[in-house]
C-alpha cells in the first residue's frame, strides 16, 4: 500500500518551511549524539526565532525548584503554564521563547514556561515530576485561573499534569490546550500507520524518543503520567482544545483524547489542521497554514481563560 502523497497534501509555503528546517535540523537528527542533536536543534530554533512583542516583561526564576521563565502582561488574572516540545530530549526556555511571548501578548494572560529536565539525564518519571513540581508551586503562589498548555512532549506533560491535578489542585484549572501532543495512543492504527513516514517526524523518531525517555526500560504504558490516554478515568478534566497537524503520526492521539474526555462527560474539541507537519508552530510566520494553526492555539487559550466554549 502506497503512503500519502505529501507533494499534494503539503503546499509550497509549508514545503519551503520544511526545507529550511531540515537545513539546520536534518531528518536523521536522531542518529546524532544527544549533544549534537541539541546543538542542531538550538541552531534551528534561532533560524525561526521572532522578536518578542512589545508589552511583555520577561524574567527567569524557579517554581518548585524547576527553572522557569515568566512572561508578564497587563491583563486578566490568568496564568498559562507552558511545557515545550522536543521529544523529552531537546528544547528549553530559549527554544520556545518567542512562542510563549506571543501567546502572552495575544491573549493578555501571563505565561510561565517550564524548563523540565531532559532525557537521558532525567528519565521518566523525572520529567513529569519536574512538570508537576513547577505547576504545583505556580498554583500555590499565584491567584486566579490556570491554563495548561504544551506542544508535542509538552502536550503530553500538560495532559499528564491535568490528570494528576484532580483531587490536588481542584477548581483552578479552567482549561488545557494540547498542541500535536503524544499521549500514548494505539500505534497500530490511524495516523501512526498512515503517516508513519511523514516529513519531519516518523515512527522511527518516536521509537527513539521513547527509548531515551525511559532510559531503555519498558514503557509503563498503563501509567497516565507517561501516557495520559491509558488513564482509566477521564472524569473531571478541564475543558480541552487539541490542535494537531494532518501529516503527523501523532495526529490520531488528538481524536482519541477528545473522544475519551467527551465520553466521560467533559468538554473537548479536536482540530486536525490540513497540510501541516509536526512542529509547525515554527511555521506561523512563514506560512498561511502555519499562521492559521497558531491562531487556533491562541484562540483556544484566550477562550478558556474567559470561561468561554465557542465550539458548540
Amino acid at each position: 500500500m502506497s503512503g500519502p502523497d505529501y507533494r499534494r497534501l503539503i503546499d509550497a509555503e509549508v514545503w519551503a518551511y520544511i526545507e529550511k528546517l531540515d537545513a539546520s535540523y536534518p531528518p536523521d537528527a536522531v542518529e546524532m549524539s544527544i549533544a549534537d542533536q541539541r546543538k542542531h536543534y538550538d541552531a534551528m530554533c534561532k533560524v525561526f526565532q521572532q522578536p518578542r512583542p512589545p508589552g511583555v516583561a520577561v524574567s527567569d526564576r524557579a517554581f518548585g525548584g524547576v527553572p522557569c521563565r515568566v512572561y508578564a502582561v497587563e491583563g486578566p488574572d490568568v496564568t498559562v503554564v507552558y511545557y515545550h516540545g522536543g521529544g523529552f530530549v531537546v528544547g528549553g526556555l530559549d527554544s520556545h521563547d518567542d512562542v510563549c511571548a506571543e501567546i502572552a501578548a495575544r491573549t493578555g494572560y501571563d505565561v510561565i514556561s517550564v524548563d523540565y529536565g531532559l532525557a537521558p539525564e532525567v528519565v521518566f518519571p523525572g520529567c513529569f515530576n519536574d512538570a508537576w513540581a513547577a505547576f504545583a508551586a505556580v498554583a500555590a503562589e499565584r491567584e486566579g485561573d490556570l491554563i495548561l498548555a504544551g506542544d508535542s512532549a509538552g502536550g503530553n506533560l500538560s495532559a499528564a499534569v491535568a490528570h494528576h491535578a484532580r483531587g490536588r489542585v481542584d477548581g483552578r484549572i479552567v482549561g488545557q490546550v494540547l498542541i500535536y501532543p503524544g499521549l500514548g495512543g494505539d500505534t497500530t492504527k490511524g495516523s501512526y500507520v498512515e503517516h508513519a513516514n511523514a516529513p519531519h517526524l516518523t515512527m522511527a523518531d518516536l521509537n527513539f524518543y521513547r527509548t531515551v525517555r525511559t532510559g531503555g526500560a519498558e514503557p509503563p504504558e498503563d501509567d497516565p503520567r507517561y501516557a495520559p490516554l491509558k488513564d482509566s478515568d477521564f472524569r473531571g478534566l478541564p475543558p480541552t482544545v487539541v490542535v494537531t497537524a494532518e501529516c503527523d503520526p501523532l495526529a490520531s492521539d488528538g481524536e482519541s483524547y477528545r473522544d475519551a474526555v467527551r465520553a466521560a462527560g467533559g468538554r473537548a474539541v479536536w482540530f486536525n489542521e490540513p497540510g501541516l507537519v509536526h512542529a509547525c508552530l515554527r511555521a506561523r510566520h512563514v506560512s498561511k497554514r502555519g499562521a492559521a494553526f497558531f491562531d487556533r492555539v491562541v484562540e483556544g487559550v484566550a477562550a478558556l481563560g474567559k470561561g468561554a466554549w465557542p465550539y458548540g
